[in-house]
């Protein structure tokens, strides 16, 4: 008979009746704030693809401007929210270059070199973006 009892319905205690006159206070559960890794949302990865990173661009950092290759879609309010997410920074405007294909040849053999977008992000005063981890 113990397999049985498997399928028996358990009998749930009742909860005691409040008194008319007293009122209950109720429980107040106080939550610890824990520090957060910052949310990467699925859209930082498909907009951006990589920080561009030349001579040119290491010049503009001094004046609060970043240059990212993004996606060949991407418009600049889907790279000033990734930016935002990804980096958590405040981006004051975007700027957007689309880079042509180039032909190369090699020989006999000619063929394109691949173009690309890419972006100029100025973030606001005061912020950084790490974009080499140290």
């Amino acid at each position: 008979m113990t397999i049985l009892d498997v399928f028996k319905k358990k009998k749930r205690a009742r909860k005691p009746k409040e008194k008319e006159g007293v009122k209950k206070i109720p429980e107040v559960k106080v939550k610890k704030k824990e520090k957060k890794a910052p949310k990467i949302s699925k859209l930082a990865h498909r907009v951006l693809k990589e920080p561009h990173i030349t001579e040119k661009a290491t010049d503009l950092v001094s004046q609060n401007q970043y240059i990212f290759k993004v996606s060949q879609r991407a418009n600049k309010n889907q790279i000033k929210k990734a930016i935002e997410t990804l980096y958590d920074v405040n981006v004051a405007k975007v700027q957007i270059i689309n880079i042509p294909k180039k032909q190369r040849r090699l020989g006999r053999i000619s063929g394109f070199k691949k173009g690309y977008k890419k972006a100029i992000v100025k973030i606001k005063k005061g912020q950084k973006i790490e974009l080499i981890p140290r």
